[in-house]
């Protein structure tokens, strides 16, 4: 469903995105005091009173751009000016009418639609009489504060009255967000322009074009998902700024919320300690992924795509299962493709196993395979069921979590992958250990001593609840923390 869209401009260091995360509620865009850190546009859809809309900021209108993006920033702002239903043109009630803010008020006098002055930085009441300089440009005035949080219902009760008539709403379908991460000048930017077939974000080979995380909701063949580019990664040692540190933030948080992230590697260039770093917050998130290889252009005709595979099977050893692809995001080769295949991966992150075929695998595991003894005592493996899902999540009941080393740990869950509908994406094991009242060994067969018809899902329905409530009455049924998980 098309929401509001409600753009935020205005010159620089007016306090733009400080509007946009104070009216979101979060940190959505970069806030600091050096000019010109918005260069793309950055959207976020919120509620505003009983309404749904679509908030965007936009970079500063007249900024001297440090890397020579002006111009792209300025393509950036008249293409959502273009689209919006409201503007927020943001002044400084502190600075008072600039030449700068002369220019935006002319050129939003072409854009036929409504219009807010949003006089920020209105501290506090002694200050509003300064605010009201703002009407000589003809549009309502609203005197706000996003530091002090000044205003706030004001600001919310004009826009309301502004905005288009809402149409019936429907619920919002369970659209896949995809993050795409990768090192500095990897080719997200221009991959998300291809999928978008706009330019959605600004593209420069100047290292660091990118600094906010970006969502951009894209359409392929009729199935909608939101796409997240992130700022381009680099060497911890080279974060200086509070720009790229909190670019740094954006990507572990867009990991964070993401259901599929295209981890980006350059085809021209090597593996290196940034790539690694991604890969191990993608996996530490258990997050499905997919090893994208882009700019295969440059080198199809002379590197077969056996050597890059066997380049991240080495890199990446405990992520055998991530499948890879390579891709040529300028040109849009096998985009289309690698959607589908992280599409592939969003449903399998939501599959369930029943009880009773989980049981029945990993009693075949330990029938062909048993744990080896630990301090003399035979390792027990009593009960497995899936508790979660995105990521599945398998909670075994055993008599000592501690007797299962991590490598028979690690060759419990690669049977279970083969065995399952998670072959391409994490599995968070983790293990339980089930006693008695007393606190002594239980008195049931171990998994494997069990005949297989005793594993039907209609027998174990029950006892799924008996040994969860155990589990919860014993303080270990919380199954969110991943601590003694055994996929990383």
């Amino acid at each position: 469903m098309d929401f509001p869209r409600v753009v935020i401009v205005g010159r620089p260091n007016v306090g733009k995105s400080s509007i946009l995360n104070w009216l979101a509620g979060k940190r959505v865009s970069v806030v600091d005091a050096l000019a010109g850190v918005t260069r793309d546009r950055v959207s976020e859809r919120i509620t505003l009173g009983d309404r749904h809309v679509e908030l965007i900021d936009t970079g500063g209108i007249g900024i001297v751009d440090e890397g020579d993006l002006a111009e792209h920033v300025e393509r950036q702002i008249a293409a959502a000016m273009a689209a919006g239903d409201v503007i927020l043109f943001v002044t400084d009630t502190r600075s008072g009418i600039t030449p700068l803010d002369e220019e935006v008020a002319r050129r939003l006098r072409l854009i036929p639609c409504p219009v807010l002055c949003v006089a920020n930085k209105t501290d506090a009441p002694s200050w509003d009489a300064a605010a009201a300089e703002f009407t000589r440009f003809g549009w309502p005035v609203i005197a706000v504060s996003a530091e002090q949080r000044r205003g706030r219902e004001d600001l919310i009760e004009a826009l309301a009255e502004r905005l288009p008539p809402s149409p019936p709403e429907s619920p919002e379908p369970d659209v896949m967000k995809l993050a795409i991460v990768g090192r500095r000048n990897v080719g997200k930017s221009t991959f998300i322009n291809t999928l978008a077939r706009e330019e959605r974000m600004i593209v420069s080979e100047i290292p660091g074009t990118t600094r906010d995380s970006v969502d951009v909701r894209v359409e392929i063949d009729g199935r909608a998902f939101l796409a997240i580019d992130t700022p381009g990664v680099m060497r911890r040692k080279s974060v200086r700024e509070n720009v790229e540190f909190y670019g740094l933030v954006r990507v572990r948080e867009s990991i964070r919320r993401a259901d599929v992230v295209l981890l980006f590697f350059d085809a021209s260039r090597e593996i290196g300690r940034v790539d690694k770093q991604l890969a191990q917050a993608v996996f530490e998130a258990f997050k499905p992924a997919v090893f994208v290889v882009n700019k295969w252009d440059l080198l199809a005709k002379q590197v077969p795509t056996g050597v890059w595979v066997e380049r991240l099977r080495e890199a990446f050893s405990s992520q055998a299962f991530v499948p890879v692809a390579f891709i040529t995001g300028k040109s849009g080769k096998n985009v289309r493709r690698l959607i589908e295949l992280a599409q592939s991966l969003f449903q399998q992150s939501r599959e369930r196993l029943t009880t009773g075929v989980l049981n029945r695998i990993v009693r075949e595991v330990l029938v062909k395979n048993p744990p080896p003894l630990h301090s003399g005592r035979r390792a027990k493996i009593y009960f497995a069921v899936q508790v979660r899902a995105a990521p599945p999540t398998i909670a075994v009941f055993c008599n000592d979590p501690e007797a299962f080393s991590p490598s028979y740990r690690r060759y419990l869950l690669n049977a279970i992958r083969d065995r399952s509908p998670f072959v391409e994406i994490p599995i968070r094991l983790l293990f339980r250990q089930r006693t008695n009242s007393k606190g002594g060994e239980l008195r049931r067969p171990a998994l494997d001593e069990l005949p297989e018809e005793r594993l039907s899902d209609s027998g174990l329905a029950e006892e799924e609840a008996a040994w969860l409530d155990a589990a919860e009455d014993n303080g270990e049924g919380d199954f969110s923390d991943g601590g003694d998980a055994g996929e990383i």
